[in-house]
């Protein structure tokens, strides 16, 4: 017997686009390939952003290539575990999971300071936030409003320019760093993905940045820049090794990537709402609940299967909003293939082998969009105050500050430091207690219908005298 989700579903789609709703399940021949559409749309992000984390802090080319196959196998079973949950873990949703990037700059942190066993240490003792969250969400969540979350998200984007800028520039400490054969390569990517996002719709729009990385490897060959030997030498099949790489439980990394945890949570809420707008509904206290302990849970899962924190994608949301495709069954197609690719080194090595100036052009794109996403949350959710105004200033020259110079907190004790020095860490909290501590303002900066002067307006023109 439908439940009254599915009712609701089923009456929404007469006056939505909706072809398929969440319960609905089209036959194979077209299921398989929407499936695809979803992998293809998720794919790049949740191979690229281990391999910016494993080049960042020096992990060699196995381990790397092992890190990605396992990326790949927990993006599927966490994709599935939303779609069809167990017990209380997924939210029945045709939610697309994969490796998050929100935890890119605090793993790179953790991970210098550390090492891996350190970071997956860090990722399952801390992953239960995330439950916690999911639980006592509704008293909560007026600690989080958007100006806070949007601060941290486009810290996120910030905080990794510097290693964008870096790929595209090519390997560190050899000759050809900063030639005209890697920029030039890099911003062949880079312009690929902008056109494609620019003049294309639907699907090639959700799939632009992978879209140019292919352009990319294939502009590679000439350059002499792609190595792809270690294909053929990697297997057709592995088994995943629980916890290959041992653990280590440092506190002050754990609570760089339990904030982290916090952040990415409401990522997921916003990600499922815009999934059940799709059939024109909000989402239930059972659904969010649902998946943000699948977010934790299956992070957890990552951890000890040597993978890194996994979230909702954002853009196989946007997919189904195109598609008019919200099947939960399609959804889980794709996190079967993603399965089946964990299971193929020579996928992963593949990816392994990606020239740095590709890798460039294309975090380029994706920590950009990141940047843009975060300022999207504060200007739907926010208004631009005096008030608002100053915290988003405070936080984010403090944020970027102290992990653009990271020497000059040298002198504080190393447990001490790495908190400090985490962008999010110090952006972060510093949007948190700002929010907390400051007036709220009434009127938005800027000039009246009339010409008037409001809030804020007395203090720049001071300044500008």
């Amino acid at each position: 017997m439908p439940d009254g989700n599915t009712q609701q579903d089923a009456t929404n789609r007469e006056r939505t686009l909706v072809r398929y709703g969440i319960e609905e399940s089209p036959d194979m021949d077209e299921a398989v390939p929407l499936g695809i559409q979803h992998l293809l749309a998720m794919f790049l992000s949740t191979v690229a952003l281990p391999l910016v984390i494993a080049s960042a802090i020096g992990v060699g080319a196995a381990d790397t290539q092992f890190i990605i196959q396992m990326a790949l196998l927990v993006a599927g079973v966490a994709t599935i575990v939303q779609a069809y949950p167990i017990g209380p873990i997924g939210a029945r949703l045709p939610i697309v999971m994969g490796t998050s990037a929100i935890f890119v700059s605090p793993l790179i942190t953790v991970g210098t300071e550390f090492g891996l066993a350190a970071i997956f240490g860090a990722v399952i003792v801390a992953s239960p936030i995330e439950v916690v969250i999911g639980y006592l969400y509704d008293d909560i969540r007026s600690l989080f409003p958007p100006l806070v979350t949007g601060i941290v998200v486009m810290l996120v984007g910030l905080t990794l320019i510097p290693i964008a800028i870096q790929y595209s520039a090519g390997t560190p400490g050899t000759e050809a760093f900063g030639s005209l054969e890697n920029l030039g390569l890099a911003t062949l990517v880079l312009l690929v993905a902008l056109l494609v996002n620019q003049f294309f719709d639907g699907f090639l729009r959700s799939a632009s940045v992978l879209v140019a990385v292919v352009v990319g490897y294939v502009a590679a060959i000439p350059l002499g820049l792609l190595d792809l030997s270690g294909v053929s030498a990697a297997g057709w099949f592995a088994l995943p090794t629980p916890l290959a790489f041992g653990v280590e439980f440092e506190p002050s990394a754990i609570l760089v990537v339990a904030f982290a945890y916090v952040i990415t949570s409401m990522e997921t809420i916003g990600d499922i709402s815009g999934t059940t707008a799709a059939v024109d509904r909000e989402p239930t206290t059972e659904e969010t609940k649902g998946g943000l302990v699948a977010d934790g849970v299956m992070s957890a899962f990552a951890g000890v299967f040597n993978a890194f924190p996994n979230t909702s994608f954002s853009q196989n949301v946007g997919l189904i909003t195109f598609t008019g495709v919200a099947s939960r069954f399609v959804v889980a197609i794709a996190g079967v293939f993603l399965v089946v690719l964990g299971f193929i080194p020579k996928v992963a090595e593949v990816v392994s082998a990606m020239p740095n100036p590709v890798l460039g052009g294309a975090a380029v794109v994706m920590f950009g969009m990141i940047i843009s996403t975060g300022m999207r949350i504060i200007a739907n959710g926010a208004d631009l105050t005096q008030r608002n105004l100053t915290i988003i200033a405070v936080s984010i020259v403090l944020g970027v500050g102290v992990e653009w110079r990271a020497d000059a907190l040298a002198q504080l004790h190393p447990d001490v430091q790495i908190l400090a020095t985490s962008g999010l860490i110090m952006g972060g909290v510093t949007a948190l207690l700002l929010n907390l501590i400051l007036p709220e303002d009434i009127a938005p900066v800027g000039r009246g219908p009339v010409g008037e002067p409001v809030a804020g307006e007395d203090a720049e023109d001071a300044l500008d005298d």
